[in-house]
């Protein structure tokens, strides 16, 4: 196989290891984004609810690869992928040639058939969403100051998140922070700490992907902040005025989703098999079947490994993208042999609010403050550039000895044609 020409779809995790693994390498890469930065998914509920500011965890694509000579950024949207003329279709007409492609598209939160429901109950996969839950949240705050009527004050001091993972998890622990800690004394017409904060999960249990103990810890930590968990509940309906639970209304201004994800329309473009979620199906060195010259990475790749499906996690892509630069490179030298990927488990971690998380490496578990201190250790590390480390660093450090949050800004960026 003659390998002159690299396309990568995609700036994140998986995409840019891709990217990082082959630079230098003899072959030209191009790298494809329809959004300028990469961004550090694991703390953007952080932006969400006011605790960071957006350049804290994303940084331009071109800065963080303007060494990488033989890596060519461009920013178009795409649409398609014809595999047989091996070209990238893009939503301006343009067509992208490529030996190899690596697609790396990542997925979008899934509302299980209710589409509709997503323009009062956004997810949380980008900035724009990040920015705009933050926006709702404290607006939120604002109309209740002066808000008259108590039961129209109620619904806009009630928070819902939708999905007792980890995202949803760290969404309600920060939001009844916000509320308990960082804002009373803020406002003259009610007190903040009266707001009720509402976490839905339609299984047994919050933090399902974690040990019993660890799940059961998150969910006490949660109600210490005063926050509801449901468990065994299914969400029924979402509207503008809020959400029904089986026979039960709660009126809420504010709904966040974080129940589920949906993959990127690569399959279908690709004409490949797919999961429930739409993940391509791959063999075992990630490409897709029949097709050696198309690789499947991050989010958007269903593989089992070693008995398991690869979880749809950051460390995970980062790995992905790695082991299908160093096959690429192995190719390049007539190396056509099948490299299947292992991937090698790094534990998981999930933080509840100031001094309450829970970390499970397998051989070790731990909850609590040395938890948090850990998760928090961990984030700053992989977050890239020293000056992001630090300020983060910093930032959190000002927020657990004073509560207070820097990043309550409404601005005029942040408002999106939404009815919020």
């Amino acid at each position: 196989m003659s390998i002159e020409r690299v396309v990568i779809l995609g700036g994140g995790f998986g995409g840019l290891a891709a990217a990082r693994g082959l630079a230098g390498a003899p072959v030209s890469v191009t790298l494809i984004d329809q959004r300028n930065h990469h961004l550090f998914q694991p703390l953007l509920y952080q932006v969400a609810t006011a605790l960071l500011a957006t350049s804290e965890i994303a940084w331009p694509i071109r800065s963080l690869l303007r060494d990488a000579r033989n890596v060519t950024t461009l920013l178009g949207t795409v649409v398609g992928i014809d595999a047989e003329a091996r070209q990238v279709k893009l939503e301006d007409g343009a067509a992208i040639p490529y030996d190899v492609l690596i697609v790396a598209t990542g997925a979008r939160h899934a509302y299980f058939g209710h589409d509709d429901w997503e323009r009062h109950a956004p997810g949380l996969k980008m900035l724009e969403d990040a920015t705009t839950i933050r926006r709702r949240i404290l607006m939120a705050f604002e109309r209740a100051e002066r808000e008259t009527s108590a039961e129209k004050r109620a619904a806009l001091l009630t928070f819902v998140i939708v999905g007792g993972g980890p995202t949803g998890v760290e969404l309600a622990g920060t939001i009844a922070e916000l509320a308990r800690h960082t804002l009373p004394g803020d406002f003259r017409a009610f007190d903040p700490r009266d707001s009720r904060v509402v976490l839905v999960e339609a299984g047994p249990r919050v933090l399902a992907a974690f040990r019993e103990d660890l799940s059961a810890y998150a969910r006490k930590a949660l109600e210490r902040l005063g926050v509801e968990v449901r468990t065994g509940t299914a969400v029924t309906r979402v509207d503008a005025e809020g959400v029904m639970l089986a026979a039960e209304r709660i009126d809420a201004a504010t709904v966040i989703w974080a129940a589920g994800v949906q993959a990127s329309p690569a399959a279908d473009w690709l004409g490949a098999a797919k999961d429930r979620a739409g993940r391509v199906m791959v063999e075992a060195d990630l490409t897709v079947p029949d097709h050696p010259e198309i690789f499947v990475i991050g989010d958007t790749a269903m593989l089992v490994s070693d008995g398991k499906p690869v979880p749809g996690v950051a460390p995970a892509a980062k790995q992905q993208g790695a082991h299908v630069a160093a096959t690429i490179r192995a190719r390049l030298t007539g190396d056509m042999a099948i490299h299947r990927f292992h991937y090698r488990d790094q534990g998981s971690l999930a933080t509840i609010g100031r001094s309450a998380a829970v970390v499970d490496f397998g051989w070790i578990r731990l909850k609590g403050a040395l938890a948090w201190w850990l998760w928090g250790i961990a984030h700053i590390f992989f977050l890239i550039g020293v000056r992001n480390r630090l300020a983060v660093a910093l930032n959190w450090l000002w927020i657990h000895t004073s509560g207070r949050r820097g990043a309550r800004l409404i601005t005029q960026r942040d408002l999106p044609d939404d009815d919020g």
